[in-house]
């Protein structure tokens, strides 16, 4: 191996009464793509400051090589005391060109000349990339960059990282993101620093074997270390696992809401059956928001029920947010009628998050101080509770000032879950989590009874979650799709797709229209035939990797064997999960042509 461009040796850092972190070997290789993965709390933002050389350490030797610069792109930079953007995009210690930051503001979208006390999130994430990328980094720290991205600046981020020809390490909780750029992961767990040659897509299965070790060598000590592990492993692998049914349970919504919405674009359903007339929650009919000139909304129809999952995406400044405020009353169309359940009750986190009192205590917030909470009617303990939220119990005595970001976040999240609603309404609700919380998100929205809607720009999370994508344009239209990102934006292509196909077949143009499909095609019919077979091979060829997986001995004995096998799994689920939808187009198409 080459020799790393820069290398911690037994890197140890106090904070607070105890050790953060201690006896931790870093070492970065000139093209290493790194993904820095842990808990909140876990400290790896404090970790990168040290890697920058921000943070004097306690303990261990940095070593750098001559000329390397190492350029930190904060979580929260400090652009508010700057007059406007540009003054704080030419600030940094190593000053970059004028002209280097302008071309990357104009290609990522920020006007520069923006005050920077009034600039939004997003710009100013957009002014602190063009800041960090500017200067010519070797080794780009990244710390949660998509936060405030809209779509469009995080494929630009994406682009210009796939091309990039230093080294740079990343915290994100963008699953899509990670797994598209990293090819190594840092997991920084409780003290401790473990590194994998593996890309992020390769991680859970990584941890997992880790915890299965250590649940190992657990049975020979303590009741009560056998216990903790218990509970950490409980709120990792048991969830995910119940995350996968969840998965499939989403996978029939979405294909009995396709069925729903009917021809595609059509978005209303008949009222005949007095079931759906019970569960409608919001109807929407022929709906238009204008501000001034500028269409935010046109011709928009959607009856939403109990139980929905509604995804709102787009670029920012398309009127995302404005939607929301038009379903939920806060904001009346300028055309239409919009009809809501008389009995809603709903509750909103949005991304301008209120700032919890720091004096005051965990128990406060959640239960004014006592021992019990009401969860939607049930009676919990505070303690319990807080388990359910990835928290030890011992922090309901905390001071919230002695949180963390994504700490914080949590807290306010298990004190809204925690009210009686029936209408859950989340605006950028994955900004400061972790990935362990986002999956904690998942399955808190899987359970809920009533109906979510949901503005993000994370993809991944979208997936997982929703059971409808709203997608704006900006041009007032809202395309409306049964599924999650993926299924909008395969959708997004078709048009230009269909126009390619139809540029290669031209010279065909004149051969006589077909007659009215009442069967399918012969390939169409073979796919539906061969592919349960098919999805039975390729989960048996899962579960086989799986148990080759499952010793523990194998990354230390065969590394590389340890990759192509995690590799091999990634793939085959990609496989699985496209045979699975494809099959069920099938028997949508199946069936519709039966009818």
């Amino acid at each position: 191996m080459a020799a790393p461009v820069l290398a911690y040796e037994n890197l140890g850092l106090i904070q607070g009464s105890g050790w953060l972190f201690r006896g931790l070997d870093l070492f970065i290789g000139e093209r290493d793509r790194l993904a820095l993965i842990g808990r909140n709390g876990a400290g790896k933002t404090t970790l990168l400051k040290c890697i920058a050389g921000l943070i004097e350490t306690d303990e261990g030797r940095r070593t750098i090589k001559p000329g390397t610069k190492v350029v930190l792109l904060e979580q929260d930079p400090a652009v508010a005391r700057f007059e406007t953007l540009r003054d704080f995009a030419l600030s940094a210690p190593d000053a970059p060109p004028a002209h280097e930051v302008d071309a990357i503001a104009s290609q990522i979208g920020i006007d520069l000349d923006r005050p920077a006390s009034t600039a939004s999130g997003g710009e100013r994430r957009r002014a602190a990339i063009a800041r960090a990328l500017a200067q010519d980094p070797d080794v780009l720290l990244l710390d949660e960059p998509t936060n405030h991205l809209d779509l469009a600046a995080i494929e630009w981020l994406e682009d210009w990282l796939g091309r990039y020809t230093g080294a740079f390490i990343a915290i994100s909780h963008d699953r899509t993101f990670l797994k598209r750029l990293t090819r190594s992961s840092l997991w920084l767990d409780r003290g401790s620093l473990r590194r994998a040659e593996i890309g992020f897509g390769g991680f859970d299965a990584w941890t997992e074997q880790v915890y299965a070790e250590e649940a190992r060598a657990a049975e020979k000590l303590d009741a009560k270390l056998k216990l903790e592990l218990h509970w950490l492993q409980r709120g990792v692998t048991a969830r995910r696992r119940r995350n996968q049914g969840r998965l499939a349970k989403l996978a029939e919504m979405r294909a009995t809401r396709a069925a729903m919405l009917g021809p595609a674009g059509a978005a209303k359903i008949g009222l005949e059956n007095d079931e759906v007339k019970t569960k409608l929650v919001i109807d929407a009919e022929k709906v238009a928001k204008r501000f001034g000139d500028r269409t935010i909304v046109k011709d928009f129809t959607l009856r939403i029920t109990r139980g929905d999952r509604i995804g709102v995406v787009g670029a920012n400044g398309t009127g995302k947010t404005s939607l929301l405020k038009l379903l939920t009353g806060e904001m009346e169309p300028d055309e239409g009628t919009i009809r809501r359940a008389r009995t809603l009750e709903g509750i909103m986190i949005d991304q301008q998050r209120k700032l919890l009192d720091p004096a005051r205590s965990v128990r406060d917030i959640l239960a004014d101080g006592g021992d019990w909470i009401e969860v939607r009617g049930v009676k919990k303990h505070v303690q319990g509770y807080l388990k359910e939220f990835l928290f030890e119990p011992g922090l309901v005595d905390a001071k919230v000032g002695a949180l963390s970001g994504g700490e914080r976040s949590r807290l306010l999240l298990a004190r809204e879950f925690a009210r009686r609603s029936n209408l859950l309404v989340l605006d950028e609700p994955t900004n400061d989590l972790d990935l362990e919380t986002l999956d904690l998100l998942q399955e808190v929205i899987a359970d809920y009874d009533g109906t979510v809607l949901i503005v993000s720009h994370d993809r991944d999370f979208l997936d997982r979650t929703v059971t409808i994508t709203l997608g704006l344009d900006g041009s007032g239209r809202v395309d409306i799709v049964a599924g999650g990102y993926e299924d909008w934006e395969r959708r997004r292509r078709a048009p230009q797709q269909q126009q390619q196909g139809q540029a290669r077949t031209a010279p065909a143009a004149k051969i006589a229209p077909a007659r009215q499909q009442t069967k399918l095609s012969y390939k169409d019919q073979r796919d539906y035939d061969l592919l349960p077979g098919r999805i039975e091979e390729v989960e048996a060829a899962i579960a086989r990797d799986e148990r080759t997986l499952s010793d523990p001995d194998l990354y230390a004995r065969d590394p590389k064997r340890f990759a192509q096998l995690t590799a091999a799994i990634e793939k085959a689920r990609a496989e699985r999960d496209a045979a699975e939808e494809r099959w069920l187009e099938l028997a949508e198409q199946a069936e519709a042509l039966a009818g």
